[in-house]
């Protein structure tokens, strides 16, 4: 009978071992995106509709190329206009 919680107890934690992680096939990369508008546009429509098969890392690097598209390279210095707005 001492031996049921133990043999349980191996049980268990050899059923809680790492996972492997899931491979992905071929996806492109944030720069790959960024250049090809076209493919950006139709991707950020299916992560909206239907992220859950297109997958988490595919929808994260089409977010991060429409950011880099919207936001440029971030080296530009932003410069104020010369004159005041009137409010």
């Amino acid at each position: 009978m001492k031996r049921m919680p133990s043999l349980l107890l191996i049980g268990v934690l050899t059923a809680c071992g790492p996972s492997e992680t899931p491979k992905q096939p071929n996806l492109p990369t944030v720069e790959e995106l960024a250049a090809d508008s076209a493919r950006l546009k139709e991707l950020r429509q299916q992560c909206k509709t239907d992220r859950g098969t297109l997958g988490d890392v595919l929808c994260n690097r089409v977010a991060e190329a429409a950011r880099q598209r919207f936001y440029g390279d971030g080296k530009t210095p932003y410069t104020p206009s010369e004159t005041q707005p009137k409010f």
